[in-house]
């Protein structure tokens, strides 16, 4: 692999990772990778190498990681240096919350789900590449998505005290009254956090002071720190067996599609593999109905190419393309 290009992976992971990257600076980098296969190959290379010094089994604990954080820091800064060949502790500004993710309390890869109890009961169900922590004192039950999606059903506080149960991304705070619900944080243009509640009542609190809004079940509505859109209600999906109320279907490991541009639907199935899925613009439009299995997106692309008429390219493992099938 290109050495330059190794170095250009290095430096954008980085900026991305240093605190202080914009949004354009995140748009610019998915440019970047999306210009050329090997530009992904060595952005995928870099990312495998860090993320190995910043994980550490769920099981071992915040103590530990609190211990390990300065040793894991060193050796990320040793890897990229590898990779980059000169990248210096002051280039990347990395501090220990940069990290964010890597350290976080639980964690899925891409492509991995998990499932978890808490101590009053709650259930917690991680999609793909999902980052958390769990903060619970005398006065909160608190949750922190660091990034990624959760399928949340509370229970009663076990402790007796009817202790309020939050979770807070980086848009605000949302307070459940009792109830079942999804939140997922949506990077790139978007950049907001978007709420569905199956059941019971959910309470939206933007971090910019904007007045709270409470959303019912069948309601979904996304928002950002200083404003929240307008709930919506869910549309079922009874064509693919999805009733009102009905868990997500990555809960399953299967994902729905009924009646989906394709090009939407490409862009959900990316978050469950490594790489890129480019949607050629002519076959943008297409239509697609039925039910997914998560487990092989290869499998997914395949029937997608006997579906419709496209043709899956497949540049590389991390570079697809879906454009029309040749005449």
């Amino acid at each position: 692999m290109d050495p330059g290009v190794i170095r250009q992976a290095a430096r954008w992971l980085a900026l991305l990772h240093s605190g202080q990257a914009a949004q354009a600076d995140h748009d610019a980098c998915r440019r970047w990778r999306q210009a050329d296969a090997a530009h992904e190959q060595a952005w995928q290379k870099a990312e495998r190498l860090s993320l190995q010094f910043g994980a550490v089994p769920a099981s071992v604990g915040v103590p530990v990681l609190a211990r390990q954080a300065r040793v894991n820091r060193r050796a990320a800064l040793k890897t990229l240096a590898l990779l980059g060949g000169t990248v210096s502790a002051g280039a990347l500004g990395w501090r220990l919350a940069s990290w964010g993710h890597l350290a976080s309390d639980y964690r899925t890869a891409t492509g991995e789900s998990r499932d978890l109890l808490l101590d009053d009961g709650s259930k917690l169900a991680l999609n793909t590449g999902t980052a958390l922590d769990v903060r619970y004192s005398n006065e909160e039950r608190l949750i922190r998505l660091q990034q990624g999606e959760i399928y949340v059903q509370t229970a009663p506080d076990a402790a007796g005290r009817a202790r309020p149960f939050l979770v807070q991304t980086r848009h605000g705070r949302l307070r459940a009254l009792g109830t079942r619900f999804v939140v997922r944080q949506v990077g790139g243009e978007q950049d907001a956090t978007c709420l569905e509640v199956l059941e019971h009542r959910v309470e939206i609190s933007p971090q910019g002071g904007a007045a709270p809004v409470v959303l019912a079940a069948g309601q979904r509505a996304c928002f950002t720190s200083a404003s929240i859109e307008a709930p919506r209600a869910v549309a079922p999906a009874p064509a693919v067996g999805v009733e009102p109320g009905a868990a997500p279907g990555w809960t399953r490991g299967v994902l729905y599609a009924d009646r989906t541009r394709l090009a939407d639907f490409l862009q959900e199935l990316s978050r469950y593999r490594p790489g890129i899925v480019r949607c050629d613009p002519a076959v943008a439009g297409l239509r697609l109905s039925g039910v997914f299995q998560l487990a092989d997106t290869d499998r997914v692309l395949d029937i997608v190419q006997q579906t419709l008429p496209v043709r899956v390219v497949r540049r590389t493992p991390y570079w697809i393309t879906v454009a029309p099938a040749a005449g």
